[in-house]
């Protein structure tokens, strides 16, 4: 389509806070591409959060210039994209935004009991519920990104992340707002 403009939106927060839930949802409404941030993670970096020590600069260094790379490829090949990634700190969310007009923020946020007790539940995961507390304590809340709350079922949370970027469904089409 001329003159369509491809987006990335980077679905953002901490661990049990339904970043890949709502990112494979939104992608699917949407009918983009769905990249889970996890997955770029070098073993080293998966093996210390397993064993509930946290990551330092220097570890998540290489899983966000792996990112980085992502990005710029989905843009320079014109793909629309949704991908999940804690970005907890500012300076790699400014790492991430390689094109400003073209890469949105999605903050997905609950209480901490919350997330807590989705972690206790969760089975399969890398990430224990013990790391919560240092990911909370490393947040930088952004102010760049659309903050949404995520109490509400992941349907309402997607309707809402769509209707404040102004998102068509099926078409992904950027609106006119």
């Amino acid at each position: 389509m001329p003159g369509a403009r491809h987006l990335v939106i980077i679905v953002m927060g901490v661990a049990g806070v339904g970043k890949t839930a709502i990112g494979e949802r939104l992608a699917a409404v949407l009918g983009w591409r769905f990249v889970e941030g996890d997955d770029f993670h070098p073993p080293a970096n998966v093996a210390k959060m397993a064993a509930g020590v946290a990551l330092t600069d220097e570890d998540r260094a290489p899983w966000l210039a792996r990112l980085r790379g992502l990005i710029e490829e989905a843009l320079a090949q014109g793909a629309d994209v949704v991908l999940s990634c804690s970005a907890l700190k500012e300076r790699y969310r400014r790492l991430l935004t390689v094109d400003p007009a073209r890469v949105r923020w999605v903050y997905l946020w609950a209480p901490p009991e919350l997330i807590a007790s989705r972690l206790a539940r969760r089975t399969g995961h890398f990430m224990p519920l013990s790391l919560l507390e240092s990911q909370l304590a490393t947040l930088e809340v952004p102010e760049e990104a659309l903050a949404v709350e995520v109490t509400p079922g992941p349907d309402e949370v997607v309707a809402e992340i769509r209707a404040r970027l102004g998102l068509s469904p099926r078409t992904g089409s950027p609106g006119l707002t």
